[in-house]
């Protein structure tokens, strides 16, 4: 087991400082989240200023961006961090799809699936310089010349994380996926009797043992030096159980 770390200061100007500092101390990974802002830009800049933390999202929502998008930003990341980065993914619930990104949502778990394998095809394809054949229910891609192809890089496989609810999400996790990011709000029951399950089915059916699979798991802990600091801890991680529960899916 490691221990990571969420970013919280997402000011570009600061990344540099509090990227080095988690290294400091000696966390195993910085996660970064899309909420307020863009998951990808804090761990670019994170990338140049640290040596050896991992860097990744947890998460950057999928459909808003086309697979070839992602395909590129995690490429650079993963090239400046000297191959340090983790792609997480989600599918988001329904609302933020439709309402705040504005972008179809359809068959989340099927569509994510293929966003998982694309990526895989379009990195073959920049790695071994061969012709980008992809082609799925929701994605096609079969076109890249040498002008749009950034060509082999020395770390080419980067892990692919999910975040999963339901069981077709982790045993997809388990069949396809480096990963899983477990939601936070979460019992042991829970892990022990559905998502372990789930992703041993999973990495049963992609013919993959469980040294194959990294489990992310977040839990809210109230922390703090002073009686104050604890309320104040606690106060937030109310709120936060508050919004995860209010949401259907979850």
């Amino acid at each position: 087991m490691t221990l990571d770390v969420g970013m919280r200061d997402y000011d570009l100007r600061a990344v540099p400082e509090c990227a080095r500092k988690l290294e400091a101390i000696g966390y195993d990974c910085i996660w970064t989240s899309e909420t307020q802002h863009d998951p990808f830009l804090p761990l670019a800049v994170a990338a140049t200023t640290t040596s050896s933390i991992k860097l990744g999202t947890s998460i950057a929502v999928a459909f808003p961006r086309s697979p070839m998008v992602i395909a590129y930003m995690a490429w650079d990341i993963q090239k400046a961090s000297a191959g340090r980065f983790i792609l997480g993914l989600g599918s988001q619930v329904k609302a933020h799809n439709q309402r705040r990104f504005s972008v179809k949502f359809e068959s989340p778990g099927p569509k994510l699936r293929e966003v998982v394998l694309a990526l895989r095809a379009i990195w073959e394809c920049w790695q071994k310089r061969t012709p980008l054949r992809f082609k799925g229910e929701f994605y096609t891609f079969d076109l890249m010349t040498p002008f749009f192809n950034p060509g082999p890089i020395a770390h080419p496989k980067i892990p692919v994380f999910i975040a999963g609810v339901n069981r077709y999400m982790c045993r997809m996790a388990g069949e396809v996926c480096d990963g899983l990011h477990v939601h936070p709000l979460h019992t042991a029951k829970y892990l022990r009797e559905y998502v372990h399950p789930a992703v041993e089915e999973g990495l049963r059916a992609g013919g993959r043992s469980r040294q194959d699979f990294t489990y992310a798991t977040a839990s809210f802990v109230v922390v703090g030096d002073t009686e104050r600091e604890r309320a104040q801890n606690a106060e937030a991680v109310k709120q936060q159980i508050a919004f995860y529960a209010s949401t259907r899916t979850y």
